[in-house]
């Protein structure tokens, strides 16, 4: 077998089994193909997720159904105002030896798992959401000096509400940049509410099979990043994380007029992991413009910040972000030179 077909198998292997989970998904979720699409690339490249979305939604039946099909542990924080960081990490504690002494031995927290729900994560306050950090990032959890290594693979899907105000506290940019997509979940269609209601008022529980392991997952991690990004593609990646940044070489009018910080690098490393998966979904083992386009939006929404004016007018993220992606070409050589010129002067 050649280094082609080989790939084109595993693309396929990939598929099917991507597909198996997300049959196991709709066994209970009803609709949200884009919100489940969402969360299943978060998982396959290793990464988080956020959800957001008004209360009722199933935001939360969804992570849990996610919980189920995989063979994985899991665990549920429900983030509170009076939550503490230790709630969440774990603490020291005086243990008694059969010898009679006392010892302090580590008392793992919630976090100690392979996917967390964060629920209603933005109901904590800043000190104690500050405690996900770390692990978001790396993996570990440092405790009184002590550092622990989580088991992989591990995921942080976390819940807020964007409606209510008070008793909850903004994310901190620095946590947000940490989540792979921000999903917001929209209403259910006029088909999606009626099939809701015959599922569950009429006594049947349906339960999802377990159909996929940590160790699978890592496979199929490390084959998304096998998958071949072009350096024309890679460059249009750079340039629409560049294009939000106010002031720089490629901003845009709108990005100067609105927007008061832009992406991270992160921004652009998410942009081409989760075309990837766009890409072996579509069968093939190479990223187009076009996979990059579908997944602009999460990628990028929670990793820009728009300034004042913005606010006054009523003015979303995604709006800024979708003439962005309308104005900016694909290729470098369609530039304007007007563009090239004004970014020469600054």
């Amino acid at each position: 077998m050649s280094i082609g077909q080989s790939m084109e198998t595993q693309a396929e292997e990939f598929r099917n089994r991507y597909s198996a989970v997300k049959t196991q998904i709709g066994r209970v979720i009803v609709g949200h193909d884009d919100i489940v699409h969402g969360v299943l690339t978060c998982m396959f490249v290793g990464g988080h997720c956020l959800l957001e979305g008004v209360p009722g939604l199933g935001k939360t039946l969804l992570v849990r159904t996610l919980a189920q099909a995989l063979n994985l542990q899991f665990s549920r924080i429900q983030f509170t105002p009076d939550l503490m960081p230790a709630d969440i990490l774990g603490t020291n504690m005086v243990m008694e030896t059969p010898e009679g002494r006392r010892v302090f031995e580590f008392q793992k927290g919630p976090i100690f798992t392979q996917i967390c729900l964060a629920d209603e994560i933005n109901r904590a306050t800043p000190k104690t959401q500050s405690a996900m950090l770390e692990t978001m990032q790396e993996g570990t959890v440092t405790v009184a000096g002590q550092r622990f290594v989580l088991d992989q693979p591990f995921f942080v899907l976390a819940t807020q509400n964007p409606i209510e105000q008070e008793g909850t506290y903004p994310l901190p940019e620095a946590q947000l940049d940490r989540f792979f997509f921000k999903l917001v979940v929209g209403y259910s269609t006029r088909d999606e509410l009626a099939m809701i209601v015959d599922r569950t008022t009429r006594g049947v529980n349906v339960q999802p099979d377990k159909v996929m392991d940590g160790a699978e997952i890592i496979k199929w991690q490390r084959l998304i990043r096998d998958v071949i990004l072009a350096q024309h593609v890679q460059d249009y990646i750079v340039r629409l994380v560049l294009a939000t940044h106010p002031e720089g070489p490629l901003a845009l009018p709108i990005t100067n007029q609105y927007l008061r910080w832009g992406s991270s690098p992160r921004g652009a490393q998410t942009l081409a992991l989760a075309a990837k998966v766009r890409a072996l979904l579509e069968g093939r083992f190479n990223v187009s413009f076009e996979d990059v386009r579908r997944v602009y939006l999460p990628a990028l929404r929670h990793r820009v910040i728009t300034n004042f004016e913005a606010q006054a007018e009523g003015i979303e993220t995604d709006h800024v972000l979708l003439e962005i992606l309308e104005k900016l070409p694909e290729k470098a050589s369609e530039v304007p030179t007007a563009q090239l010129v004004t970014a020469g002067k600054r």
